[in-house]
């Protein structure tokens, strides 16, 4: 008869082999389907919103005022459809700024249309006519009959920082009343959508999740203020890839009430040819730093000329407000209507200097630029 203790010791023996052979060829054949588990995982948004860690180190995140605001937010937050003849156009979010039904949207939403319904929060159905539009801005005024409406609350862009929580509201996909929320990732984007000579470029770059649909809608800060209107996506798909951009709310309520008031917006211009500072650029004009716009050109008769600025001088603020890039520039000078008076602070040759009191211009034939 054979060793009993040697007969166990071969069948374990066997059984851990086997047991490894087939782990390890499990192992080499098997490839998991990483479709939507590695497109969530790729997404820089924080499941949740519950103690999410970065750097090993938890973040407090303001879940209840996110709530709060939400339900403040929501009700300010339409969805517009936009049609021509018997076809549906488009369709996108737009923000209740007034009780009496007046509406900031973007221009691409209604472009194209003849006929515009609004559906409110609560579903209800309104028909909706445009008051103007400004394809410079992609901004467009849109107007509901009533006067019980929720405004939202405005904001101020300037105050925004980089960093800060914020909210965006809309109807993506014509999912009603969707709430999303991110960071403020940069300020001042410029990422050449608008195609148009004057068009401004100035967004605010955050990475709350913004679909299809969310055009037009609202950017909150967490105490629900109107701080931007989600415009574009930066994506090769057409959908969220990370990136969405918001007009600035200053930008967007100067050109909402010129919509408003005048029917057309009042623009004013510089009149310059303007270009953003580098390492090298600023070495070679001997600036100790990157702050400013460089002037490239002046045009004759312009508001610049007239202020006595010179191609290679270098504005660094707008009435005490630093222009760090051309974007920031066209934005400062946007908020303007001609007429209006303004200061403008300046290097030339190494020097600072400032001017008062300087009358912006508009857009006339005799001259282009900024």
């Amino acid at each position: 008869m054979k060793n009993p203790g040697l007969l166990i010791l071969t069948v374990v023996f066997t059984a851990l082999l086997s047991s490894s052979a087939s782990f390890l060829l499990f192992k080499s054949l098997y490839q998991p389907d990483m479709v939507m588990i590695q497109e969530v995982a790729a997404k820089p948004m924080l499941a949740a919103y519950e103690q999410p860690m970065v750097n090993s180190k938890p973040i407090t995140v303001p879940t209840e005022d996110f709530v709060e605001t939400s339900k403040r937010v929501t009700n300010s937050v339409v969805n517009i459809t936009s049609y021509s003849g018997q076809s549906r156009a488009s369709s996108g979010s737009g923000v209740i700024i007034s009780r009496d039904g007046y509406i900031v949207t973007n221009y691409h939403v209604v472009e194209g249309g003849s006929e515009f319904t609004v559906t409110l929060a609560n579903r209800q159905e309104l028909t909706a006519r445009v008051i103007g539009t400004d394809p410079t801005t992609d901004l467009a005024l849109v107007k509901i009959n009533g006067d019980n409406y929720t405004p939202v609350r405005n904001g101020d862009s300037d105050n925004v920082e980089v960093g800060q929580w914020v909210l965006a509201v809309g109807n993506p996909f014509n999912l009603a009343s969707t709430v999303t929320a991110g960071i403020v990732s940069a300020k001042g984007r410029n990422i050449d959508i608008i195609e148009n000579a004057y068009g401004i470029e100035s967004f605010i770059q955050t990475d709350a999740v913004v679909n299809p649909g969310n055009s037009g809608g609202a950017l909150v800060n967490a105490r629900g203020e109107l701080i931007g209107i989600n415009t574009a996506i930066l994506s090769e798909t057409g959908a969220y890839a990370g990136y969405s951009f918001a007009i600035p709310s200053n930008l967007a309520m100067k050109v909402i009430m010129d919509l408003k008031d005048y029917g057309e917006v009042k623009r004013a211009l510089l009149g310059v040819s303007i270009r953003d500072l580098n390492t090298g650029f600023a070495e070679e004009l001997g600036l100790s730093s990157l702050d400013g716009v460089y002037i490239s050109s002046v045009n004759s008769g312009s508001t610049a000329a007239k202020a006595g600025l010179q191609e290679g001088d270098v504005i660094t603020k707008v009435n005490n407000v630093s222009t760090n890039s051309t974007p920031e520039l066209q934005e400062q000078i946007a908020r303007f209507r001609p007429g209006d008076l303004v200061s403008l602070t300046f290097i030339r040759r190494g020097r600072t200097y400032e001017t008062e009191d300087v009358r912006l211009r508009g857009i006339e034939p005799a001259y282009g630029g900024r």
